[in-house]
């Protein structure tokens, strides 16, 4: 149970004692009324009568703000316990690695931290308070009937016996049926959302129908689940009216043969008819919790399945405070000690024993064709994987230190990667480029884009910086969002940058805007740039050739070009394809 739900249970278990033993009062005050006021010795005792309704009335008042503090009291203590596990939820999401993600669809992760979540906040909230009220009603009212007659409360007993060993079957069934709906909804979650951020392309293709029926499929399946959970759940529920029907017919005959007899009053068999409503009350509502239960635990499963996979790269300060290192001060370079990784165990290297270093301060271009590797080296050297064998350090001559041991504060502080796709979120512009260093002014962000030599293009933003970007900054172009990409990675100020080639995807006007940022970004910094144009190459230091995983070939562009080898023929190829202008390349 999670901590934040327990530190509130025992008030709140208190709260239903008080408002199920209130529930009671109504048939002991008909049974004292009939008893002892209307069919007392002397006649009617109208005085009695007016005690007990009063009496009545005060302790329905008090059962009825029992149970208003009960539901506050449980609304906020679920909430705040799902609310944390909903955090940790997506925390422990975004500590996964980057194969694990790719791994799942992300619609699937989506639902597990919110529909899932849903799902048990549901139950917590209506399944928890009725489950409470009801399992209180259950014990007061088996314990007010047996202090009027143990016989009929035996023959209530027995009629549930049978229930008792048919719902055990049942929970079985609700849990599987229900596993089964929850992946179904992930599956829905994830159809809904690749179409909708796939929808230029569903446009542009005119693929319409196709998608349509990849939904209508995906809601299908969760229809069909549904149904079947739902007739399960029927069944429940049936059975529990059939023994309930059951045990009303036989106490009333029962209690008919007992009255005759002389062993049961009047007012004891109506007081005792009202207490099996309170009884099998319960028990009718029993399908629909544990419909709901089912519902959550199949939820809370999947939720489970996340927090407990076991993230591959952990930061070493969290594991261990005391030998998370920080990295060296002073300029960095990059040491690759034969580097091997896999995507899978047992499958192709992406990369294979890989012996590089980079100086500090130098501008390494890795180029190669598509499928080479190149983009490897990228997600090797920010640690969104680790090699498979061999190890990635940063540093300098005589302080090398394994990555596997920087604090993530040190080397997501030192080293920053900007992405080809320049993702933005859905904020300003200057909020975007604060995301590399919190707490700039929109002055500093201005003259940052000043510095960069971007001053032209963002003083003709509708807003200057204040700009809203829209979802995933879809507002703006391709090449747009790669300028404020590398506004943010400037302003973070990295020793090292990684660099996933930023005009791979521009018009020439923007290309050249990139260019010139580019240029000011990267002087006087370490920086590794995935290639996918020749003239990225061309400017670099050094070129760094990668093919089938392996370092081919290394020098600078003006050596390498008129070398017979893979480099040569790259350059070759892509001059000829793009008649000699810029073109890109894997």
């Amino acid at each position: 149970m999670m901590p934040e739900f327990r530190r509130g249970l025992p008030a709140t278990l208190a709260l239903a004692l008080v408002a199920t033993a209130g529930r009671v009062v109504v048939p002991i005050a008909v049974q004292q009324t009939l008893d002892r006021g209307l069919n007392a010795p002397g006649g009617p005792d109208i005085t009695f009568v007016q005690v007990v309704v009063g009496i009545c009335a005060v302790v329905v008042l008090v059962t009825a703000l029992a149970v208003y503090r009960m539901n506050v009291r449980l609304f906020r203590t679920t909430e705040t316990a799902l609310a944390g596990l909903r955090v940790r939820a997506f925390r422990h999401v975004h500590d996964l690695t980057v194969l694990h993600q790719q791994g799942e669809r992300r619609g699937s992760l989506v639902s597990r931290v919110t529909s899932d979540v849903d799902q048990l906040s549901v139950f917590m909230q209506w399944g928890g308070v009725l489950g409470l009220v009801s399992m209180g009603q259950l014990v007061v009212a088996t314990a007010v009937m047996a202090f009027y007659s143990w016989q009929l409360t035996l023959v209530v007993l027995v009629c549930f016996i049978p229930l008792g060993l048919a719902v055990k079957w049942f929970a079985r069934r609700l849990a599987a049926v229900y596993g089964v709906v929850r992946e179904r909804v992930g599956d829905v979650l994830a159809a809904v959302s690749e179409s909708v951020v796939g929808a230029p392309t569903v446009r542009a293709y005119g693929i319409r129908q196709r998608t349509a029926a990849r939904i209508d499929a995906a809601v299908d399946r969760h229809y069909q689940a549904s149904v079947h959970a739902q007739k399960v759940t029927a069944g429940v529920y049936v059975t529990g009216e059939f023994v309930a029907a059951v045990a009303n017919a036989a106490v009333v005959v029962v209690g008919v043969l007992l009255g005759v007899g002389g062993d049961l009053s009047a007012g004891t068999l109506i007081a005792f008819l009202f207490l099996v409503t309170l009884f099998v009350s319960p028990v009718q509502t029993a399908s629909e919790v544990i419909n709901e239960a089912q519902n959550a635990v199949a939820g809370f499963r999947r939720v489970l399945d996340v927090l407990d996979t076991e993230p591959d790269i952990r930061d070493p300060a969290v594991i261990d405070p005391a030998t998370a290192r920080q990295l060296p001060p002073g300029p960095l370079g990059v040491r690759f000690d034969h580097v091997t990784f896999r995507y899978s165990p047992g499958g192709r290297p992406a990369l294979d024993d890989v012996d590089l270093v980079v100086a500090p301060r130098t501008r390494v271009a890795v180029v190669g064709e598509t499928g080479s590797g190149k983009t490897t080296f990228a997600k090797l050297l920010t640690r969104l994987m680790d090699p498979t064998s061999g190890r990635v350090l940063l540093g300098h001559d005589g302080t090398w230190v394994p990555l596997d041991q920087v604090a993530f504060d040190s080397l997501r502080m030192r080293v920053v990667m900007v992405p080809q796709d320049g993702f933005l979120f859905d904020a300003t512009v200057a909020d975007n480029v604060r995301y590399g260093r919190p707490g700039l002014t929109d002055a500093e962000v201005t003259a940052a884009f000043a510095e960069l030599g971007l001053d032209d293009w963002v003083g003709g933003l509708a807003d200057g910086v204040g700009t809203p970007v829209g979802q995933r900054g879809e507002s703006l172009s391709a090449g747009e969002r790669q300028l404020i990409a590398v506004a943010r990675a400037y302003v973070a100020d990295p020793d090292v940058l990684v660099l996933d080639e930023a005009t791979s995807a521009v018009d020439p006007a923007t290309e050249r805007r990139l260019t010139l940022a580019l240029d000011r970004l990267t002087d006087g910094r370490t920086t590794l740039t995935i290639a996918h144009r020749l003239s990225t190459a061309e400017r670099a230091d050094e070129v760094v050739v990668v093919d089938a995983g392996r370092v081919v070939q290394r020098g600078r562009h003006d050596e390498l070009v008129d070398v017979d080898g893979v480099y040569a023929r790259l350059h070759a190829s892509w001059r000829r394809s793009s008649g000699g202008l810029r073109a890109p390349v894997g």
